[in-house]
């Protein structure tokens, strides 16, 4: 192959939704470099300047301060709107329990439909009080955590995530017993803010018993956010499913990103990578392999490899991802359907599809407007070269505001 396209890949999101609230609850000045602008960081940056802090944007986006000496300051209550974003919502709830006032948390249609029940079971044990809508947003919490031994059962790891970044800010030590827990890479990754903010903490080898030493305190950052694994797969799976060459800067190798195991997922179906120094060169063969692939621990990455495999050489069966049905959507539906409208032979299980090579004709899909869904079926039609009409494109911006920029540019 002759030519080569090069993009570069945004922050990561999760990176940066946490290191705003791990700076909006440190009470002091901090600095984030490279963060994602998007509708869900937006969330967060908003939440932050709603509880107090004051924030900055400097050197057009590349800079951001956050002044959070006054959190919390003069409040009896305060309502923070979440908008779309479940992991701001999530990794919150905790932390927000030890202003000791009541927080009041909302969001968008689709959030309403998120699960939250089960953390809020958790933190009244520790002895928060909370109310919610029957276990879905919106919900209120009112702290503080005095500490204590809570189990749950983490179908999306930010629950777990949840207690253990709240669980730093009660007044006593806390035990977490998560006896299931799926998407483990992600809690990786708020360990490694842990361990970045020095926090006294255990936790065993496979994450079910943890222990977190109360009345802890975050330390103001200074740092600089790397590329979105989750965002840069959609590139990743049009090189592979094509004869494309994809240079992409701004990742982190050595990141604790869960979805970097969809380089290595790719490579296993037959698409060449290969690292040159801080770039990723991703090149689609001609072939991949079909197989069984359990994505448990990537669930974000569904809808993308869904339609990556609908050009595998022989049946994919994607698997063990039954939480990808209370994201945005459900998204094993919503892609079944979607891609079953676009003449894929597609079949739909619990807790994954199993996808036939397909013929794909043109239509007109749903995004459903789920940031996921839409920027999959986007690779689709560039993919297929079919006229593939979607309703409604602009929910991209939740977590990737120049997709498409960065789409069309690649021939």
């Amino acid at each position: 192959m002759d030519t080569e396209s090069t993009i570069w890949i945004p922050g990561s999101k999760s990176h940066t939704i946490r290191a705003i609230l791990i700076a909006a609850f440190s009470r002091g000045v901090s600095k984030i470099r490279n963060p994602l602008f998007s509708e869900d960081t937006k969330a967060a940056f908003n939440a932050a300047e709603k509880l107090g802090a004051k924030v900055e944007v400097l050197e057009d986006g590349h800079l951001v301060i956050i002044d959070s000496r006054k959190l919390g300051e003069g409040m009896e209550s305060v309502e923070l709107d979440m908008l779309n974003s479940g992991t701001t919502t999530y990794l919150i709830t905790g932390l927000a329990a030890s202003l000791g006032i009541e927080v009041k948390i909302k969001g968008d249609e689709s959030l309403s439909s998120r699960p939250v029940g089960p953390l809020l079971s958790a933190y009244e044990e520790l002895g928060a009080k909370c109310s919610s809508s029957g276990g879905y947003p919106p919900f209120s919490i009112k702290g503080p955590l005095k500490g204590g031994k809570v189990s749950i059962e983490a179908r999306t790891s930010q629950f777990l995530s949840s207690l253990l970044m709240g669980s730093v800010l009660s007044q006593g030590d806390v035990w977490i017993k998560t006896p299931l827990l799926y998407e483990k890479p992600y809690v990786t990754m708020t360990l490694s803010w842990l361990d970045m903010e020095n926090i006294e903490y255990r936790i065993s080898d496979d994450y079910q018993d943890a222990f977190v030493k109360g009345r802890g305190k975050y330390a103001p950052l200074d740092v600089s956010i790397k590329g979105d694994y989750s965002s840069a797969t959609f590139f990743f799976v049009l090189a592979a499913a094509s004869r494309r060459r994809i240079r992409i800067k701004g990742l982190d190798r050595n990141d604790s990103q869960g979805d970097k195991r969809v380089l290595s997922l790719l490579e296993e179906m037959g698409a060449s990578i290969r690292w040159e120094g801080e770039d990723v060169i991703i090149e689609g063969t001609g072939k991949i392999r079909g197989g069984t692939y359990d994505i448990n621990d990537i669930p974000d990455a569904l809808p993308a490899l869904a339609v990556l495999s609908l050009f595998a050489e022989n049946t994919v069966t994607l698997c063990n991802v039954s939480q990808a049905r209370i994201k945005e959507t459900d998204r094993i539906k919503v892609m079944h359907d979607e891609l079953e409208k676009a003449g894929a032979r597609i079949e739909e299980m619990p807790d994954g599809l199993v996808i036939h090579p397909s013929s794909i004709h043109a239509s007109k899909l749903s995004g459903h407007a789920d940031h996921r869904v839409i920027m999959a079926l986007s690779v689709l039609k560039k993919l297929s070269g079919k006229d593939i009409e979607l309703d409604d494109a602009s929910k991209a911006s939740v977590t990737f505001p120049t997709f498409f920029e960065i789409l069309s540019s690649i021939r």
